[in-house]
């Protein structure tokens, strides 16, 4: 299946979907402050933090385009790996931690068919901590060239929200937008058995550009 291509121009970021219930209000709350702050002195003080609290917002719901790279499983998440453990059943699982200032899109880590999207309810204990595997949490599975292929989006302590973009029966390509995660969270690719993970703890990682696959 072929690479998404972005229509928008070079350069230009876009919003994430499913940022308007968090996003609106901010933005609303910092311009009346910013329009009252001129005639009150009470209205400038409110104007600096929500303007501070806007700006943080529109940063953190950033969805830059991508050049999507080449390979048969790419990350589907910026951020760091924070671990590669083997899987009792031979697949290779690959942790990977997105902090509040990475981009919390998540991409479709290969071109195919999404099988299952479940949602599992669960706690919000920090995604860098181990008892993380059991918070609140979307389980993907992709039927994909190399076989089934599940993807996990992790809730952290901060992130509340995990949104979906695509349901179930959906045909994906290779780096396609699949989901937001609000705020600091975690992502884990399990890699068919008989695939190596290229990647290093420790290494950071972009969404829909770095390869997570040895040849």
């Amino acid at each position: 299946m072929p690479h998404s291509q972005s229509s928008a121009p070079r350069g230009r970021v876009r919003l994430a979907r499913g940022a308007s219930p968090w996003l609106l209000p901010t933005v609303a709350t910092a311009a009346v402050s910013l329009a009252r702050s001129r005639r009150s002195g009470r209205w400038a003080a409110v104007a600096v933090p929500t303007t501070a609290l806007a700006a943080g917002m529109l940063w953190f719901f950033r969805d830059p385009e991508r050049e999507i790279a080449q390979g048969r499983v790419i990350s589907p998440a910026d951020g760091v790996v924070q671990s590669i453990m083997p899987w009792k059943d031979g697949r290779t699982r690959v942790a990977i931690f997105m902090s509040p200032l990475n981009v919390h899109v998540n991409r479709a880590p290969l071109a195919g068919t999404v099988t299952s999207v479940e949602h599992i309810p669960g706690g919000f204990v920090p995604a860098f901590n181990k008892e993380s595997e059991n918070n609140e949490r979307v389980v993907w599975h992709f039927d994909t060239e190399i076989g089934d292929v599940e993807m996990v989006q992790i809730a952290g302590a901060v992130a509340r929200r995990i949104v979906p973009y695509v349901p179930q029966g959906t045909k994906v390509e290779q780096g396609e937008r699949i989901g937001l995660i609000r705020f600091g969270s975690r992502v884990d690719v399990y890699l068919p058995e008989g695939v190596e993970a290229a990647v290093e703890v420790g290494q950071a990682t972009t969404a829909g550009v770095t390869r997570l696959d040895r040849d």
